[in-house]
């Protein structure tokens, strides 16, 4: 387990976001190595409570570690999008001072050949962050046919030759079934013009790959929603983003939940009763900008040149909203 090692991006930043106290419940939705985790842990009292979440088996099984080391961690295999039913089952739904979301893949992942999830090291069209799913880079790039497979390269990996690349991809696999990531890379590459460059010219449609393999944005989707009902009032919600798709969902939700509704111009209302409008509508209170990682930190993490942070904190609840039934009365 210790051989695959991850280095927490941001770690100072998001102790700081996530404004912990010694007593409260936490949610680490992205376990991973448990990096952050185990800071949080350091931050918590003998009364404080972790729970982590994680689809990953392998993130999972060193989560399980932890738990049997300090009964104040819980581990849950499942993904982040669940985290208002794992809320709802454990009892602290619109309890949960803090929720920390590290989106996307983790260094273990990229780093181990066997999950197929990077073209540095060869290894089987893999990519599922959880083993245990069924579809797998294998299965889209095999069935998914050529306009499918040209839409989630342009909208995920945003890749300009994304029909190009398509079509190269379902000329081969007439003659030939894909089977390892170079062999993939490789005719990606061979489609995609001009000469190579600092980065890897298939890198954007691994991206893409990866992304629909896990619906990751969805996931996100679900997760940001349900976060809402998860944290308790003044509580913060922390996400870690690593890409353009993921920062502007996360930046999009919460500059929308912290205004309240957009009403049309001609609705004629004053700008006082807009105001009042949306404080009354409004759920989250955006906490500061977008943090990056300093150059400290990137001088031993290179990997975290591209992360994003994206601080909220919960509001009380409005007027049109019910408070969790544990704390009626």
């Amino acid at each position: 387990m210790a051989a695959l090692t991850h280095i927490p991006v941001l770690l100072a930043e998001c102790l700081t976001g996530l404004k912990i106290k010694p007593e409260g419940i936490y949610i680490d939705g992205t376990f991973g190595r448990g990096g952050h985790s185990r800071a949080i842990l350091a931050q918590l009292g003998p009364q404080g409570r972790l729970i982590g979440l994680d689809r990953d088996l392998s993130a999972v099984a060193v989560g399980e570690e932890l738990a049997a080391a300090d009964a104040r961690f819980s581990i849950v295999h499942t993904p982040f999008s669940r985290l208002k039913d794992v809320a709802a089952e454990l009892g602290i739904l619109g309890h949960v001072d803090g929720i920390l979301l590290d989106i996307g893949v983790s260094s273990p992942q990229l780093d181990d050949g066997a999950r197929g999830f990077s073209f540095d090291k060869d290894g089987p069209l893999d990519m599922r962050m959880d083993q245990s799913a069924e579809k797998s880079a294998a299965t889209v790039i095999a069935n998914y046919d050529e306009k499918q497979l040209a839409y989630i390269f342009k909208v995920y990996g945003e890749e300009r030759f994304a029909s190009k690349v398509a079509r190269a991809i379902v000329k081969r696999r007439e003659s030939a079934p894909f089977t390892t990531t170079r062999d993939l890379a490789a005719v990606i590459a061979a489609a995609i013009p001009g000469k190579p460059g600092p980065k890897h010219k298939a890198t954007r449609c691994f991206q893409a790959l990866r992304i629909e393999v896990n619906a990751e944005l969805e996931e996100l989707k679900q997760a940001l929603d349900g976060a809402l009902e998860v944290l308790a009032p003044g509580g913060r919600l922390c996400v870690i983003s690593f890409h353009s798709l993921e920062d502007r969902i996360v930046k999009n939700f919460m500059r929308d939940q912290s205004t309240g509704p957009q009403v049309p111009s001609h609705i004629p209302l004053t700008a006082a009763q807009l105001d009042e409008m949306r404080a009354q509508s409004a759920t989250l209170d955006v906490i500061g900008g977008a943090h990056k990682a300093s150059e400290a930190e990137l001088a031993h993490n290179v990997r975290a040149r591209s992360a994003t942070l994206r601080v909220a904190q919960r509001l009380a609840y409005r007027q049109d909203e019910s408070a969790p039934a544990s704390q009626v009365g």
